[in-house]
């Protein structure tokens, strides 16, 4: 990756992190310490997750951007992640729920269990579930991964695959029997670390926790894609047979990546979970995948920045139009993704960009007539 690469993307980030820091110190000063609230606490938790969804674009970007790799399952990483964050939570709940119990969810009492399952234990320790929200999409991703990699899957076969596992899942965890609250998910949360979740102060808290991870996986996916490993990554999404031919080992350089991706999206999904309030089994829609792609081919591929603005614009358009015509949100963001196709290669990011180019570069001097 040459220079002026370098330098483009280090500017893309320097202003992008710069917006993001004067956020994090408009928005509790708005909500917390201005007379009048100019910053609601119903806004507060929109823009806290606005930017849980910009961590999950970029995760994607990193994959698909970056390496090629067209997942159409990162909306199952984001969902475990939540989910993991989502236990805890519950577990924290303790004997205030409806039923009283002190170690049961009240979705496990009112079916009838009578004792934790195994897979919930250690969850009402918080640095476990933290442990699990990176875990268990990584080693998803690792284990399949690691054999879809190996078999040489790629292009509309992965992403078919991917889409697939997402699918699963999603009928899975729709089960009573699976011990996570069936279609009803997990909610109802009262606080997390002992923050009651309904204060603005702790609504708050956990924006500026989101912009916090948000920034780093910026930085982190930058340090990535300007190293040698990031050269590497560029070639297998440009030519693979011919990074293979080198003698590179393929498979291990996409099966990291992908891993590093789904502990990021996992990440996310932990943050937007307590901002929320929910989490149930449609987060594994096969349509939310869909729209993460949307998000990062909209904002620009292969810049990350991008990746993060495409996904809080598309948000922010369906919040808008959902309140106000909720029946043409499918049919606006299907024209959308069509308009960014066409009109849009390099997304908005790069038609921005092109457009101030085009305004700082010098007019043509005119030929003097004899």
């Amino acid at each position: 990756m040459g220079r002026p690469e370098k330098r483009l993307i280090d500017r893309r980030l320097g202003i992008f992190l710069a917006g993001l820091f004067l956020l994090t110190v408009a928005v509790p000063v708005g909500n917390l310490w201005m007379a009048g609230q100019p910053v609601p606490t119903y806004l507060v938790a929109l823009i806290g997750k606005y930017l849980c969804y910009a961590l999950l674009a970029v995760a994607l970007d990193l994959v698909w951007g970056y390496c090629g790799i067209l997942s159409l399952g990162h909306g199952a990483f984001f969902a475990l992640g939540g989910y993991a964050m989502g236990m805890y939570l519950m577990r924290e709940i303790g004997a205030r729920g409806v039923y009283a119990n002190p170690v049961l969810p009240d979705f496990m009492v009112f079916i009838g269990w009578k004792e934790l399952p195994w897979y919930w234990y250690g969850f009402d320790l918080f640095p476990f579930a933290l442990l699990m929200v990176l875990l268990v999409p990584g080693v998803l991703a690792f284990v399949f991964g690691w054999f879809a990699f190996r078999s040489r899957v790629t292009g509309v076969y992965l992403s078919i695959i991917t889409q697939a596992m997402t699918y699963a899942l999603l009928l899975a965890f729709f089960r009573n029997d699976m011990g996570f609250g069936g279609n009803n998910g997990l909610t109802d949360f009262k606080d997390i670390l002992g923050f009651d979740l309904a204060r603005p102060a702790t609504k708050v808290g956990l924006m500026m926790l989101s912009a916090v991870a948000l920034a780093g996986g910026l930085i982190l996916a930058r340090w990535v894609t300007t190293s040698r490993l990031g050269k590497v990554l560029v070639c297998v999404r440009d030519a693979e047979s011919r990074t293979r031919f080198l003698g590179y080992r393929v498979e291990h350089y996409k099966l990291f990546i992908f891993t590093l991706s789904a502990m990021m999206a996992g990440v996310a999904g932990a943050l937007y979970v307590p901002q929320v309030g929910i989490i149930n089994p449609s987060e594994f829609s096969p349509a939310n995948s869909i729209e993460i792609v949307i998000w990062v081919a909209l904002g620009g591929r292969g810049t990350l920045v991008g990746a993060a603005l495409g996904a809080i614009l598309v948000a922010a358009a369906k919040t808008i139009l959902t309140g106000a015509l909720p029946e043409a949100w499918l049919y606006a963001l299907g024209a959308l993704f069509i308009l960014v196709t066409i009109a849009l290669p390099t997304g908005v990011l790069g038609a921005l960009e092109g457009g101030i180019a085009r305004l700082k570069r010098p007019a043509p001097a005119q030929e003097v007539e004899a």
